[in-house]
């Protein structure tokens, strides 16, 4: 039972091991966090900051020559910046004349951890535009004044409206942006539109459209929200990539094929920019700030397709809103897997299970402490076949373990291969399979790991409380102290505590109960501290989970205990030790033992022939 314990408990310490050595902090991030340090401490004692904010200052007024109001669009490089307001009841999005871009949008339904409203972007840190040659000249519609056709537009209930920003060339040679917005929808549609400009346009060069953005704090924990914002993109056969989560990363797109969407993420946030017709090629670039409240600068350069007609039009679309799944799944164009849902099979466990569940759960109305119970009362009776014939094969281990113990002494510890033979034997003739107790466990390993990556993205946690827990989806910190920047630790977590506490009062349990001695007992301390210090700064709705989960399964251990009963177990063994062969049913675990014992006599033969 010990042995099939330590295996358990040891792949689970290697997974933990490996994930905390690969999520650890670079010396680049490290860093950061110093000149972040810094910088909060100068604020505090009333001095600059003396990190540089990217694109935090409005730049000054460009002095416009006289060549260039004589060149291609002279005109527009003079004129008065003014913003036009195209809103619903979801989203609000100012639109500058300067640019013809949205310069900044705010979220309606939501605020920020400290109760602000929620702005994705502002004017003075984003940049939108298009670059072409025009002639001899490179120009780019960012520096350029559009004239508007309305001053603002309110969009209400189910009607859309629309909004033109014209760059005029001449009155019958113009871009447009066209903005329209639903009533109902996070989506801004935008239709660039040139008309009449194909003789001024380079017909060989495409044309090249930037964005560029800082997205600023909005959550409690800066640092959750740096692992989880990056840049995504949907590229070649439909696939959805990422870059910049864990490191400064610039990458080319469209390699593999057209892109057909960009996303500028942030953990329960996004802002994307769809082609319907798809980007031919472009790069992403993604950076991470060092400065207060600054979470990442995210730049994209994606290319369109040249001016060649009397009248081009690029279909565009923006999605500004949560991170929400049945959200995002809502807009199409697999925006949805945006979502950090795990690798390989958890991904699915959560999808197909976990949130259609969830959903159920949601529509009832409850609060979200008490969905995240019955979520995790409806896993336990799921998991609870694998539960109990974990116990029973620790128990038949248990029972066997004074055999065992005889076996040791007989046969003595330096004949390690001898021991194990014996062993075998003893397994065959009891009809027990020593890893019996660690399958099931290691059965369960990949659910339980998808619910890892399911609370922290949950949206719907976010700013929810229950019983202390102000936030469901961050940290609920009982001990505050200042930042220990090797461990990146300035907290304790009450639930982590709790989570952690349970961990170690079962482990002491299991141990009583498999009478495991000497230091085989002191394995399975080592996985709970390691849980408290890589789960502290997780959600507390997570280690909600986590803790009842502990509960769940002590008050399962119980009512096993009182099905089980040792001596049954013991004569069913010796019952079956005294069973012919020839009636005794091989399992698949028996046949291979079979072979690796005739393997084992056959070595030994050969050695005896060879001295």
């Amino acid at each position: 039972m010990d042995r099939n314990t330590f295996t358990g408990l040891f792949l689970i310490l290697i997974i933990l091991i490996g994930f905390t050595y690969f999520s650890r902090p670079s010396e680049e991030q490290l860093k950061k966090e110093q000149l972040l340090q810094d910088s909060l401490a100068n604020v505090k004692s009333g001095k600059q900051p003396s990190v540089k904010m990217p694109l935090a200052s409005k730049p000054a007024a460009p002095v416009v020559d006289s060549a260039a109001l004589r060149g291609p669009f002279g005109p527009a490089n003079q004129g008065v910046n003014s913003s036009v307001v195209l809103q619903n009841e979801h989203v609000k999005v100012n639109l500058s004349t300067k640019g013809g871009r949205i310069s900044s949008v705010e979220l309606k339904e939501f605020k920020t951890y400290d109760q602000k409203p929620v702005i994705l972007f502002d004017e003075n840190e984003s940049s939108f535009g298009l670059v072409f040659h025009a002639g001899n000249s490179i120009i780019n519609t960012k520096n350029l004044y559009f004239t508007p056709s309305s001053q603002s537009l309110t969009v209400a209930n189910t009607d859309s409206g629309s909004v033109t920003m014209r760059l005029k060339y001449s009155d019958s040679q113009y871009i447009d942006y066209i903005y329209s917005l639903k009533g109902n929808s996070y989506k801004v549609d935008l239709n660039i539109v040139a008309t009449g400009l194909q003789s001024v346009i380079s017909p060989n060069q495409p044309l090249v459209l930037n964005w560029d953005a800082v997205l600023k704090q909005k959550e409690k924990d800066i640092n959750s929200e740096h692992r989880y914002s990056g840049g995504y993109f949907n590229h070649g056969d439909n696939e959805v990539d990422h870059i910049g989560t864990t490191k400064d990363e610039k990458k080319e797109l469209g390699e593999d094929g057209k892109v057909r969407w960009i996303s500028f993420k942030q953990h329960f946030f996004s802002n994307v920019l769809i082609a319907r017709n798809g980007f031919d090629k472009g790069t992403l670039a993604v950076n991470t700030s060092a400065a207060p409240g600054i979470v990442k600068t995210f730049s994209a350069s994606m290319q369109l397709p040249a001016l060649k007609t009397a009248q081009a039009v690029y279909p565009l679309q923006f999605y500004f809103g949560p991170n929400r799944f049945h959200t995002l799944k809502a807009q199409g164009y697999d925006l949805e897997r945006q979502i950090d849902l795990g690798w390989g099979p958890l991904k699915y466990i959560n999808r197909v299970a976990v949130i259609p569940i969830f959903n159920f759960l949601e529509g009832l109305g409850w609060n979200y402490g008490l969905i995240i119970l019955v979520l995790t009362i409806l896993l336990k009776l799921v998991l609870s076949p694998l539960t109990y014939k974990s116990y029973l094969s620790m128990a038949k281990m248990r029972v066997l373990k004074p055999e065992m113990d005889e076996i040791k002494a007989k046969v003595g510890e330096d004949n390690p291969t001898l021991l194990q033979q014996e062993y075998l034997k003893l397994y065959k003739k009891a009809g027990v399979n020593p890893l019996g107790g660690c399958i099931p466990m290691v059965l369960q390993l990949p659910i339980v790991m998808a619910f890892f990556f399911f609370f922290p993205n949950l949206f719907e946690l976010r700013q929810e409380s229950f019983l202390w827990m102000k936030d469901l989806s961050t940290y609920d910190s009982v001990i505050n102290f200042s930042r220990i920047p090797v461990l990146n630790v300035d907290h304790i977590s009450l639930m982590c505590l709790l989570m952690t506490v349970s961990t170690l009062v079962i482990t002491y349990f299991n141990n009583q109960t498999s009478g495991v001695t000497g230091q085989m007992k002191y394995v399975g301390y080592i996985t709970p501290i390691i849980f408290l210090g890589v789960l502290n700064s997780y959600p507390s709705g997570l280690n909600y989970y986590y803790f009842l989960a502990n509960l769940l399964t002590f008050l399962q251990q119980f009512v096993i205990r009182q099905w089980v009963n040792d001596e049954k177990i013991h004569a069913r063994i010796q019952e079956n030790k005294n069973k012919p062969e020839t009636e005794k049913k091989k399992s698949k675990f028996q046949q291979r033992m079979d072979e690796y014992m005739r393997q084992q006599q056959a070595k030994a033969k050969d050695q005896s022939r060879k001295k």
